[in-house]
């Protein structure tokens, strides 16, 4: 196709607009439009002019659909038209990861050649199981891998939201470093931190205590990240939890008509459909968040698995929830009380805001699980994830949380392993070493 543009503010307002695309048609596109694509790439910068890339372009259908499954599932792996395998030749590093950054710019030269072309991609840094990848390429041991690209015709023009870029003056300062408090997150005390000592499954700085962070900071950190923000029908919800999430929602009571529930920081909304399509539609609904960023993205998720019912959207600064009180019938807790930086003062605040009548719901990750032997083992290792740090509770750590404030009715121990199984039990002393402990409760 032929480009016009008739300033360069033009082209900076077409390139600003691209925006990650995980939802790819079944189309093909040209062999020559893909190679043109990289050779476009090239003419990126590399240190020293060296150009240690290489690029594997895959566009056999089955050799996608082994490299979706070895994503872990991603569809769009197998979706796409075409996937770029991003490797660079190890050994020519020329320290501060120049040569990385040399890939790094190509790759981000074709998503704007393929923009430009009016197709999409995404980059994707996380290709799933390397040693299966670099099997499947027959790559040298001489080469690394660094991502993948996915690239093709989107299934529509509705592929997503863009996330909100940060205020400029929030990364930029002039002369010396200068950076709003609440965007520099907590870390284990250390004389040095060395770049090349982290990993996402290893990062030996990372604090999962929510109690060592500020709200302020909490907020900011949950309020850039997208992953379960970008969703598709019945893609991006949790492996572990499975079904459990229906398992909690049964605590939920009766519901007189016009009835006001309130849901407690869902993040990216996975659990806010599953509770908008529980309760009658004659009940209202309110999502409360700490950052206004979640909203778009939950509204967007809830209107594409098909959530008709109007939902209201409220900021809680501080811990405290943004409701008047004795006006919420019913509060849920869907899994984010280990979340927070004071979950004794958040549910004080729930008592005063829910009537004599109301309910609490509640369901928290347990630390006493076999989920939580793992999670200490492996998962509380590496970096916390993007939707906050958080620590799995003990059950007298919930127990004594929640009876400060209310009378618990009912306690349910859900799901044996450590992912994915949803088996429940009401009573006895096994349910607490359930992976999660849902209850519900009434205000003393």
């Amino acid at each position: 196709m032929e480009l016009q543009f008739s300033s360069a503010e033009e082209i900076l307002q077409r390139l600003a607009d691209r925006r990650s695309c995980r939802d790819f048609a079944p189309r093909s596109v040209e062999k020559s439009v893909l190679l043109s694509i990289l050779r476009d790439g090239l003419e990126a910068p590399s240190s020293c002019n060296q150009q240690h890339w290489h690029f594997v372009l895959v566009t056999d259908d089955r050799q996608k659909a082994r490299a979706a499954e070895l994503a872990g599932g991603n569809p769009h792996f197998q979706d796409c038209a075409a996937l770029i395998y991003l490797c660079f030749q190890k050994g020519w590093t020329h320290d501060n990861f120049s040569v990385v950054q040399g890939v790094a710019a190509a790759a981000y030269h074709m998503m704007l050649s393929a923009h430009l072309r009016g197709l999409g991609a995404i980059w994707n840094a996380g290709i799933g199981d390397r040693s299966g990848v670099r099997d499947m390429l027959q790559l040298p041991e001489i080469f690394e891998l660094q991502g993948a690209l996915a690239i093709g015709h989107a299934r529509s023009e509705d592929i997503g939201r863009k996330p909100p870029r940060r205020p400029l003056e929030s990364v930029v300062s002039f002369d010396t470093f200068e950076r709003p408090e609440e965007t520099i997150y907590p870390a284990v005390p250390s004389k040095t931190y060395r770049f090349d000592a982290m990993s996402k499954a290893d990062n030996p700085y990372a604090v999962w205590d929510p109690q060592r962070w500020s709200w302020a900071q909490l907020a900011d950190y949950r309020a850039w990240s997208v992953w379960a923000k970008s969703p598709l029908p019945g893609v991006y919800t949790s492996r572990r939890q499975g079904q459990g999430t229906q398992k909690e929602l049964d605590l939920i009571p009766d519901l007189r008509p016009g009835a006001k529930v309130a849901e407690l920081m869902p993040w990216g909304g996975t659990s806010t459909v599953a509770l908008a399509n529980r309760l009658p539609a004659d009940v209202s609904l309110s999502v409360v968040e700490l950052h206004r960023n979640h909203f778009d993205f939950i509204a967007d998720r809830c209107r594409r698995e098909g959530v008709g019912r109007p939902i209201d959207y409220a900021l809680m600064v501080e811990g405290r929830l943004p409701f008047d009180d004795h006006s919420i019938d019913l509060l849920v807790v869907p899994q984010t009380l280990e979340h927070m930086a004071d979950p004794q003062a958040v549910l004080a605040d729930a008592a005063r805001v829910l009537k004599p009548s109301g309910r609490l719901v509640v369901s928290a990750r347990n630390l006493t699980s076999r989920y939580g032997a793992e999670w200490a083992r492996v998962e509380a290792k590496g970096q916390v994830p993007l939707q906050g740090p958080f620590t799995p509770l003990r059950p007298r750590r919930l127990l004594d949380l929640v009876n400060a404030r209310f009378e618990i009715e009912a306690l349910h121990g859900i799901g044996r392993t450590g992912s994915g199984d949803a088996d429940v039990l009401t009573e006895g002393s096994m349910r607490f070493r359930r992976r999660v402990i849902a209850l519900r409760a009434r205000p003393r």
